[in-house]
């Protein structure tokens, strides 16, 4: 008997060892691709402002579709932030999604806002709009009242007022750079078919300071949970989705902040309801709508439009917001199972998303079962431990690396954090990442794939606390 346990721990230490490789590896590969990628992006557009943007006849208007519910805190400096933003010809839809604090209450006040019927022709099913309000003063601003349904049916709702080609989704703790829109718009403008969504990069604005909705001074945050996420936030987008980006097979495109062509996300039925990550789920049934429609489209992430947001600043709303995660990445991954492995969606099918269900999905079972195994093995048969537990703690300490990588490509790169002491303190986080808060994130993460198995599907909301806002000069 002991020595089949054995065997099967041998078994187990071989998958494992093929789980890190895998996983390290190809962060290592996205990696290699991104510093290029990234490198030459800047050095490309270095030479190049944004005027001929701003004042070209093809820059198409966009719309920018904010939904919001029990906002309060937030949602003021959001609008502020998104009615200085440096767009030629950009329209502002903030949906109430049925709030049950001052949400609405708050912007009537600081947009002098009144009531208005607007001429409506939904084309997607929504909740019902209970009313409509503008501003004088902002005559782009609306805002929309509506029953409550959650965040997909308030985009649904804000997508039906759209009147622009592009739309652009932003989440209420969201506080924008001003040329981050026309930065996301740019790759739409040039490419040579139809770009269906466009991607920018999410930074923590946990510890900045916010001056009249623009952030002027980018600190790091007080709290270790909050500098972990800053360093996680880093690898995720300069990382994984510029890698991701250069292979064409992106499948994650942040609905915090977003870019897509109206019409064909109307054609694919809008965001869905049936799942907890409507961006994700959009991005990967758009691939899967060009490919019945035998249309050619391209999906994109650009890694300077900056869009700065909150982190949860505790555990306890850190863990609804990765359990939600994970729950919309199973979704996500078992109502689009056709196309694992499936040439006829390119990369995105035979790459990008078997590496999102193993890797990300399937990987975090295996992992947390490495863990819970060692000390069995140390029982069993201590020569598998010679073996395993050097290998975990090197794995374990090459993605300490790469979280280092990716602080140090910001460094060259776009210096957000200028100061020495914020480089050494994110150096710092970056090592001991993965020594205490990977451990936390995988549990939250199980716990999200035990809620998708056992069929729970609701919405986990994350409260956010307003950033350091300073009075206007």
């Amino acid at each position: 008997m002991q020595t089949f346990a054995s065997n099967v721990m041998a078994v187990f230490d071989i998958l494992l060892a093929i789980y890190f490789m895998a996983a390290n590896g190809t962060y290592t590969f996205l990696m290699i691709l991104s510093a290029g990628s990234v490198w030459l992006h800047r050095r490309r557009y270095s030479y190049e402002g944004l005027q001929q943007l701003r004042e070209s006849p093809v820059t198409p208007p966009v719309t920018i579709i904010m939904p919001a519910w029990n906002e309060q805190e937030v949602i003021v400096n959001s609008v502020r932030s998104v009615l200085r933003t440096d767009y030629p010809g950009v329209e502002i839809v903030v949906i109430d999604d049925g709030s049950s604090d001052e949400t609405l209450d708050r912007l009537v006040t600081a947009f002098s806002l009144a009531p208005v019927s607007p001429i409506s022709r939904p084309r997607l099913p929504t909740s019902p709009v209970r009313s409509f309000h503008s501003s004088a003063e902002f005559p782009n601003l609306l805002v929309i009242s509506k029953e409550r349904g959650g965040k997909a049916d308030a985009l649904n709702t804000g997508l039906n007022m759209c009147r622009t080609p592009y739309f652009c989704t932003l989440d209420a703790d969201c506080i924008l750079d001003r040329d981050a829109l026309l930065r996301l718009m740019r790759p739409v403008i040039r490419s040579r078919i139809n770009l269906v969504a466009s991607g920018g990069i999410v930074r923590v604005l946990n510890g900045c300071t916010v001056v009249d909705g623009q952030v002027t001074k980018v600190d790091l945050p007080r709290t270790s949970l909050e500098r972990f996420q800053v360093v996680e936030y880093l690898r995720s987008f300069l990382f994984g989705r510029t890698g991701w980006n250069l292979l064409g097979a992106t499948v994650i495109v942040s609905g915090a902040f977003a870019v897509f062509h109206r019409e064909t996300v109307i054609e694919a039925d809008g965001f869905s309801h049936d799942t907890v990550t409507e961006d994700m789920e959009l991005v990967v049934r758009l691939r899967r709508w060009a490919a019945a429609h035998q249309s050619a489209i391209n999906i994109s992430f650009t890694s300077d439009p900056v869009c700065w947001a909150e982190c949860p600043h505790t555990r306890k709303m850190l863990a609804r917001q990765r359990r939600r995660w994970q729950l919309g990445l199973c979704q996500t991954l078992w109502k689009n199972s056709v196309m694992l492995f499936n040439p006829a969606f390119g990369a995105a099918g035979l790459v990008s998303l078997p590496f999102h269900a193993g890797v990300e999905g399937l990987g975090a079972l295996l992992e947390a079962a490495g863990y819970l195994i060692l000390p069995l093995a140390a029982f069993l048969n201590p020569s598998l431990l010679r073996f395993l537990l050097p290998f975990l703690l090197l794995s374990l300490a090459y993605a300490g690396f790469l979280s280092v990588a990716a602080v140090v490509m910001e460094e060259m790169t776009y210096r957000r954090y200028a100061s020495l002491r914020d480089l050494a303190i994110l150096l710092l986080y970056g090592l001991l990442e993965n020594f205490g808060y990977r451990q936390l994130v995988l549990w939250y993460k199980l716990q999200g794939i035990f809620r998708f198995v056992a069929g729970f599907g609701r919405w986990e909301k994350v409260t956010h606390v307003a950033a350091r806002e300073q009075p206007a000069r």
